[in-house]
């Protein structure tokens, strides 16, 4: 089965973490977003996936190449100029002659794709979309349905007045061929704000996949945040924690002294040197390759890759790479100048 993947967004309101990535590769827990949705869904049986790309598009493509690394093949198509979702879509009509999924590339979430797929063949649809529920949807596309589980209206972040259903568009479809002689070409169209009510005038049959598994965007600073906090609190799987009550993860490789430190949960990549003395965690990730000197402290804290930490250095709630430090609040998120970052820091 291919699926489409929607990889050309900016990522405008995550920056600085986009200011030199594309938000598709931007790491959860060291290794890009987009390579963890690809081999989730290679698990789900997707043998073809085409991605859909414009913002910095030779990143991803020399990221990935064909797709042979992965053992899954990868074809790409790229927007001279962004054509929103239903636009982006259309513009890769050739490569879908039967059913297929579209997935929205800054998505990380636990929802059951092989689910979702027989759920469109017992509604005999000719869209599914899944949706999935939070208390705030006043920031996404609200979705109403009837008791057979097909959509009767779509309300793109409704004012509160407005909100009848706290179910929302989670960003993944899978779609029948046909659909997509409905979206105009070489167009700049939202498939959430236009088509999709279109096709409910046309009497197309949308069903709508509930879903309770765990679902974030990850679209700003401080989601990128709490989605490795969640990973770390085991609210969200990942491969390397699905050992029962495994609660630190140390990749291949890495040096850990005698004398650090480790306190659950944390996530410490491969080829990583971890001091005498240091303490790590809690709620810490240390990405491949870093270097943590003698008798630092990092607490609540996401490392990238290849730092290299001197010695007596402590930092607590903070992002670190050597191109920024962000320190995170619960309300606020600072962006710290990078010559500060480098302060305590050897690069």
């Amino acid at each position: 089965m291919k699926a489409l993947f929607l990889a050309g967004g900016m990522g405008t309101r995550l920056k600085p973490l986009t200011d030199n990535l594309p938000k598709p590769l931007v790491p959860i827990m060291t290794k890009p977003l987009l390579e963890r949705n690809i081999l989730k869904f290679k698990e789900y049986g997707v043998d073809e996936i085409i991605l859909s790309t414009c913002y910095k598009a030779d990143k991803i493509e020399k990221y990935f190449g064909d797709g042979a690394k992965f053992g899954i093949k990868i074809q790409y198509i790229c927007e001279d100029v962004p054509l929103g979702t239903g636009g982006a879509i259309k513009y890769a009509e050739g490569f879908f002659n039967e059913t297929f999924i579209i997935f929205n590339a800054d998505i990380f979430c636990d929802i059951n794709i092989s689910d979702m797929i027989k759920f469109h063949k017992e509604k005999s649809a000719a869209v599914t979309i899944a949706v999935t529920q939070v208390e705030d949807p006043s920031a996404y596309g609200v979705i109403e349905y009837d008791e057979n589980l097909y959509a009767e209206s779509f309300t793109e972040k409704p004012e509160p007045s407005e909100i009848k259903s706290n179910y929302i568009n989670a960003g993944i479809y899978i779609f029948e061929p046909n659909i997509l002689n409905e979206i105009p070409e070489s167009e700049v169209v939202s498939i959430e704000r236009k088509i999709f009510p279109l096709l409910l005038e046309k009497g197309y049959k949308v069903a709508v996949y509930r879903s309770d598994a765990y679902w974030m965007d990850i679209g700003t600073v401080e989601k990128y945040n709490k989605i490795h906090q969640d990973i770390l609190n085991r609210t969200c799987s990942l491969p390397e924690f699905n050992e029962e009550n495994k609660e630190i993860f140390i990749g291949e490789n890495t040096i850990i002294h005698a004398t650090a430190k480790i306190i659950a949960p944390v996530y410490i990549g491969e080829n990583a040197k971890i001091g005498a003395y240091s303490t790590i965690g809690p709620n810490t990730v240390i990405g491949n390759g870093c270097r943590v000197g003698i008798s630092n402290v990092i607490i609540d804290s996401i490392v990238s890759d290849k730092m290299s930490i001197q010695n007596n250095s402590t930092f607590s709630s903070i992002i670190l790479s050597s191109d920024y430090m962000v320190c995170k609040s619960v309300t606020n998120t600072k962006v710290v100048e990078t010559e500060l970052a480098k302060k305590n820091i050897a690069l």
